[in-house]
């Protein structure tokens, strides 16, 4: 069969979007994993590796990989920064970070764990691609496409199954940490299934949530030391029925985290960002340094998209950027406000790279990303987070919003 041509009579420009039948009736799900999952663990870990080397040196570079066993942590990748960075150095902050989460476990103990640092300096061939010489501005540290996604179902403008996936888990964690729930362990994950009709959340038809326990707890004991942090959580009258609440529906969850289940960095991605509620490019966050577009121009998209939908200029927006290595402008800009926006694609898209220069060095500039700020942003989620006073989720600011009104009025 002979592949369909485009009509060569037609500019590329004034082609449109065919128009597509919206479902607003529906079932959506996403699910969050705690700070004490074996992945999250990983990418705490490699987090705080770059805010080690970014505290030392702002333009210092990280690619830091790490894998999680029992008793056992294995730290590799690629770095260029300050000598001061010594293995025993990154061996102490890994230590305080697994200490932070809560693990002084037999099988995972921040103090007797086995640590085996294994970083080594960047490339040669990738700094001259990335690095700004002459009349080249720096370059984008790798190829690949990435996602920016905000709505309107939450306050803070993200997907509602995901965003009570994480508040559910984050009040559990809160509870751990103070003292107020001791049973329960730092390993945990929540799903939430939220019935739509037309196109907006109304309900919760299921619940899951599994999470680590002391030894002796019955799951009839931890279902009622779960279920009042789902019920704060969730809107009024939006808890599911009993039987579709399931809580640690395996039985016994006492060995969690690296002893039981081996973790990597970049696993989560999808947890990372919108839940699955829109694309994802594939690449991870945690561990990279603001020159690796993966991370620096997934924060970009985001803030661009959330910026738009904060304005009213739609009901939800996608942003997609591109990149190549070693170029520094994005190789496309693309908006789609799924049929809710006020104003043309087109035009969005061009206000927005006018505002703001999406070259990997004015993003890092735009938004100050050559900070001491990634560690927080390892566990429940890298948007949909308030920004904090010393830089910390700078992307998730919505200072564009009067400039963007102006603009498109």
């Amino acid at each position: 069969m002979r592949p369909v041509r485009p009509r060569s009579d037609v500019p590329a420009t004034e082609v449109t979007r065919p128009p597509v039948a919206k479902l607003l009736n529906y079932v959506f799900t996403s699910e969050s994993v705690s700070e004490g999952h074996p992945d999250k663990v990983c990418d705490r870990i490699s987090d705080t590796v770059v805010d080690l080397f970014l505290s030392r040196d702002p333009y210092a570079r990280v690619a830091c990989e790490t894998l999680a066993t029992t008793n056992f942590v294995c730290i590799a990748g690629e770095v260029r920064g300050p000598d001061s960075i010594t293995p025993e150095l990154i061996t102490e902050a890994t230590r305080a970070a697994i200490k932070d989460i809560g693990y002084a476990q037999d099988g995972f103990h921040w103090q007797n764990c086995t640590i085996d640092v294994r970083l080594h300096a960047q490339s040669a061939h990738i700094a001259m691609g990335v690095d700004a010489a002459g009349n080249k501005d720096e370059g984008a540290g790798d190829q690949g496409i990435m996602f920016g996604y905000a709505c309107r179902e939450t306050p803070v403008l993200m997907p509602a199954p995901l965003y009570y996936s994480h508040e559910i888990l984050k009040s559990l964690s809160v509870a751990r940490h103070s003292g107020a729930a001791p049973q329960l362990g730092p390993d945990a994950k929540s799903q939430v299934t939220l019935e739509y009709r037309d196109g907006k959340p109304v309900r919760a038809t299921s619940v899951v949530v599994s999470t680590q326990h002391a030894d002796g707890l019955t799951a009839a004991d931890v279902r009622e030391i779960v279920r009042p942090h789902v019920l704060k959580v969730l809107p009024d009258g939006w808890m599911c029925p009993e039987d579709a609440f399931y809580v640690n529906p395996t039985g016994l969850f006492v060995i969690g985290g690296p002893d039981g289940d081996c973790g990597l960095t970049g696993r989560k991605i999808i947890v990372d960002t919108y839940g699955g509620a829109a694309p994802h490019g594939g690449g991870a966050f945690s561990g990279k340094d603001p020159t690796k577009v993966d991370r620096s121009a997934a924060y970009a998209a985001r803030y661009l998209a959330k910026n738009v939908v904060a304005a009213g200029l739609a009901e939800k927006c996608t942003i997609q950027l591109s990149y190549a290595i070693g170029v520094s402008r994005p190789l496309s800009v693309y908006v789609n406000t799924d049929g809710t926006g006020t104003v043309d694609e087109g035009k969005i898209s061009k206000v927005l790279q006018d505002l703001v220069n999406l070259s990997p060095r004015g993003i890092r500039e735009h938004l100050k990303l050559n900070r001491a700020i990634y560690a927080r942003t390892a566990a429940y989620g890298h948007f949909g987070r308030e920004p904090e006073a010393d830089g910390g989720f700078s992307w998730e600011r919505t200072d564009l919003v009067d400039t963007l009104k102006s603009a498109l009025a």
